[in-house]
């Protein structure tokens, strides 16, 4: 499943843009007040040779564009948008041109740490006030800020809209390039996640107050494996009419899937993207214009339906068909014509009346890919010939190799004629062609193979017309879990040269389409997912969409992939792995504890994974739960308690949830949960033997757990802790515990060297040997009798505290790998501040210094004593079912669950 969602997507089929001549950033210079409260930031002009230096004066005079980078991005990242829009302005003679500028936000990694992302928002506001200052002398000065924002930038961006001195009007364009609108990706800490819930609440709640943005947010499709394309689709909102989600393979005259950071210099988005731009200019304004339905018209003409010609605010009705073209008549309900050096314009006229009874529709393409009106209706009653028609071009979409139109022939009543015109083409070869039929004749529906036939069994149809275009209706595909190979295998009656067949998979629910170019004959493969499984409310069918060949014929093979279904599960929920991996840990600890209550002694840990990680023991509670919040005594009962929903259940409010989910990422985490046991227990047993052939141990003697020097240590890095980085000080007392963890180990030698040194016969001395060979060799095994029983219980008790400091310390790392983004984020910003400030795991981190500080120290002979371990020993299996129910959405919950787990075993060593 990761290596489906890591490797095995489509190739990049973006191009890549470049610069004519060599890029520059300007820096804007800030108010003092702004400079000083934020330092890392700054706001840069993007420009090029000598429009750079006509700028360096900040004399602008065109449309400012506020470029907004993501995650660990760059500043520099605008070049693209603003090299093809200086290109774009050159062609136009600059009557209109766009001044892009951007953040530099000291690439800060904000989809780990959700600590600065305020702080960052309130650096924009600022910085498009600096903006609008700028043109403020001039004649067509804006009065608002278009935005672009990349990943995490876009969510800055709708976040701008939640500050409380903020006012709507000075943005009025947004578009986000794969941006997780939804939730974060990974929501290591508390301040992430209350800022989605602030942004996303302010959108839903206010949703009247934001008709006059308009939103498109452009997600990467399946290329994508940092942000998966669910997450970038707009949260669903009442105004449908300024808000649009698209997914880069189902753009017009782009159709290519885009990783993350691809999406910001592939040309052919970028190119629709400044195409849209200058589309949306007021020529009375020279800014971009203040209509939303205007704005929301140029975007979907260039974003999701293109018909091949120049976007026109208001297309002319009708239009008069001049010129000396010969008029054909064509009654033929099927018709192709190939032009090739045609030096006379045809007219070719297709009477309607005598096709509304045996025909629905009429369907028409046309493989000469210019943006000419081409297609027309004709309301003449008397004659095939006509003077004024309908252009019907309008209503064509551009496809990879052809330009279509389909017209229901009940919605034109009014027509008599369908007109082709087909202009001289000196030196152009292509061809056109159009067919009446009836929808039933070419629709027909291909039901799925089901999930558990693992690509056994398959589902197959063939089409045998010679028909332009078929529809292959996808039964019950509705689910995110659900993943199929179809292949498409073409056959044609002779050898002559075709045009491509093109295939689109259309999901009816969201703009998530994906089209595939295959030469004839041949056999074409495509994957069928989804990014958004289907809303209740919706009843259409996905749809294979074949743009055929007249004289071929087509068998349609669908097989689901259990590769891809893996995939599916790996790329809607890998951020959940940490969640079961530390949930199987905590489970093996909690029957390590209950073991050395009964037995006296510590079970090996990959033993006790096996015998108590079961997911029977914490999965059906959540179910139940799950189960019963369907209802609604048992949801008041619930919020009554004030107890947060569980995530299983938003999942599924979301479709993005079925049980055998849980299942096999217990499963998983099982896997991991194992071979980080073998690791940490490789690598002391390493550490140790490279130690003890450094330093001979020194005469055993037993440490107090708590000593003056240690107590020390404790309020120094608690200090640390709440004067720099919590993480910081989480981090070194993990390697000191690391270094702490071996000290069993020199226990066990030590007494073996000990026993050696006094003087015992020759055969007690190969004894001590070969428990010294086993030491270095396997810390998991205990030393046979000998004939000093005081030696035999040290080292017994020895390998009893090794293998809990194992389970420890693997607890304990998945707290340091949750933690680590904040440690990078303070480092990186060490120069500006000494304290990371607000620090996610400050108050967590001080405790666990204290427990760790005391843990390192303790043995098992301490713990198997105390009144508390029956208690300590029961509680890790409802903290790991706990955890599963909220802390698969909530990483950041998970280290207080082991945090308390921890403590109860520090209590243990004292009570």
């Amino acid at each position: 499943g990761v290596r489906d969602v890591m490797f095995l997507y489509e190739e990049n089929r973006c191009s890549m843009t470049y610069m004519y001549e060599y890029p520059e950033y300007l820096k804007i210079k800030l108010p003092k007040k702004t400079a000083r409260r934020y330092p890392a930031y700054e706001l840069y002009l993007y420009g090029e040779g000598s429009y750079a230096e006509e700028n360096k004066n900040l004399l602008l005079t065109g449309i400012p564009v506020l470029f907004l980078p993501g995650n660990a991005g760059s500043y520099k990242q605008v070049r693209s948008l603003g090299s093809i829009a200086l290109r774009k302005a050159e062609d136009v003679d600059f009557k209109y041109h766009f001044n892009f500028f951007s953040v530099n936000f000291n690439e800060e990694l904000v989809a780990l740490y959700g600590g600065s992302l305020q702080r960052q928002t309130k650096f924009v506001h600022e910085c498009i006030k600096v903006i609008l200052k700028l043109y403020k002398d001039g004649d067509f000065a804006p009065s608002s800020v278009a935005i672009v924002g990349h990943s995490m930038g876009g969510l800055v961006a709708r976040a701008l809209l939640t500050l409380k001195n903020f006012k709507p009007e000075l943005i009025n364009l947004l578009i986000t390039q794969a941006t997780p609108h939804v939730a974060p990706v990974m929501p290591l800490d508390k301040y992430l996640t209350d800022f989605y819930t602030a942004v996303n609440n302010h959108w839903i709640l206010k949703a009247q107050d934001l008709r006059n943005l308009t939103t498109l947010s452009v997600a990467g499709g399946f290329r994508d494996y940092q942000v998966r394309s669910g997450l970038a689709f707009l949260p669903r909102l009442s105004q449908h009419d300024s808000a649009l989600s698209v997914v880069s393979s189902a753009v017009p005259r782009a159709w290519a899937s885009t990783d993350h950071l691809s999406i910001v210099w592939c040309k052919e988005l970028i190119l629709a993207t400044i195409r849209a731009f200058f589309d949306l200019i007021d020529e009375n304004t020279r800014q971009i214009t203040q209509d939303p339905k205007k704005r929301m018209s140029v975007l979907n003409h260039h974003f999701v339906r293109h018909p091949a010609k120049m976007y026109e605010e208001n297309p002319e009705a009708f239009t008069h068909l001049t010129g000396a073209f010969n008029w054909i008549t064509v009654k033929a309900s099927k018709w192709t014509y190939s032009v090739y050096n045609d030096s006379d314009g045809k007219y070719f006229s297709f009477p309607l009346t005598s096709h509304r009874k045996s025909y629905s529709h009429v369907y028409c393409e046309n493989s000469m890919l210019d943006t000419s009106s081409w297609i027309y209706g004709c309301m003449n009653t008397n004659s095939s010939m006509c003077l004024e028609a309908a252009d019907l071009s309008w209503r064509a979409e551009l496809l990879p190799t052809t330009k279509v139109v389909m017209l229901k022939l009940l919605e034109y009543p009014s027509l008599s004629h369908i007109v082709i015109q087909v202009p001289p083409a000196v030196g152009n070869k292509y061809t056109l062609g159009c067919e009446f039929f009836k929808e039933d004749s070419r629709t027909v529906q291909l039901p799925v193979t089901h999930l558990f036939s693992f690509g056994f069994s398959s589902s197959k149809i063939l089409l045998n017309s010679t028909g332009l275009l078929y529809n292959v209706q996808l039964q019950h595909f509705n689910q995110i879990y659900q993943a199929f190979k179809i292949y498409i295998d073409s056959h044609c009656q002779s050898l002559k040269e075709r045009k491509p067949s093109v295939y689109r998979l259309h999901i009816p629910w969201s703009y998530e389409d994906s089209i595939t170019v295959a030469k004839v004959p041949s056999l074409a493969e495509i994957s069928a997912k989804l990014h958004i499984a289907q809303p209740h409310s919706d009843s259409s069918l996905p749809e294979l969409n074949i743009y055929s060949s007249p004289d071929c014929q087509y068998e349609v093979i669908l097989k689901t992939s259990l590769l891809q279904v893996l995939g599916q599960i790996v790329r809607f929920h890998a951020g959940a792995f940490p969640v079961y991996i530390v949930s199987n840990i905590l489970l093996t600890y909690g029957g390590q504890l209950s073991t050395l209550k009964s037995t006296g002694q510590c079970s090996d840990f990959s033993l006790e994974l096996v015998r108590t990680a079961k997911p029977y023991k914490v999965e059906p509670l959540i179910s139940i739960v799950v189960f019963l919040q369907g209802f609604n005594w048992f949801r008041e009962i619930w919020e009554s308690l004030s107890l947060p929903e569980v995530d299983a259940a938003v999942l599924s409010s979301q479709d993005a949830w079925f049980p055998l989910v849980s299942l096999i990422l217990f499963l998983f985490g099982t896997g991991i949960a194992y071979w980080s046991g073998v690791f940490f227990s490789t690598s002391l047993r390493l550490f140790s033997s490279l130690w003890l052939t450094l330093i001979r141990p020194p005469e055993l003697q037993k440490d107090k757990l708590i000593t003056p020097s240690r107590l020390c240590g404790m309020i120094s890095l608690a200090l640390v802790s709440w004067t720099t980085c919590g993480a910081f000080a989480v981090l070194i007392v993990y390697l000191q515990y690391f270094v702490g963890s071996s000290k069993p180990v020199h226990i066990f030698v030590t007494s073996v060297f000990h026993f050696q040194d006094s003087g015992h016969s020759k055969e007690t001395s190969q004894n001590s040997s070969t428990h010294t060979d086993k030491a270095q060799s396997s810390v998991d095994s205990i030393p046979e009798a000998t004939q000093s029983p005081s030696n035999n219980k040290t080292s017994a008790e020895a390998v009893n505290s090794l293998k809990m400091h194992i389970t420890v310390l693997n607890l304990f790392t998945w707290i340091v790998l949750l933690n680590l983004p904040s440690l990078i984020y303070w480092l990186k910003n060490l120069r500006y501040n000494v304290r990371l400030d607000p620090d996610p795991c400050r108050s967590t981190a001080i405790i666990l210094v204290c427990i760790l500080e005391i843990l390192m120290n303790s043995n098992t002979s301490e713990v198997k004593s105390s009144k508390l371990l029956k208690i300590a020993a029961k509680v890790p299996l409802p903290l790991s079912v706990a955890m599963l129910a909220f802390g698969r959405m909530y990483l950041y919950r998970v280290p207080h669950f082991v945090t308390f787990s921890l403590l109860l075993h520090v209590l243990c060593c004292f009570v």
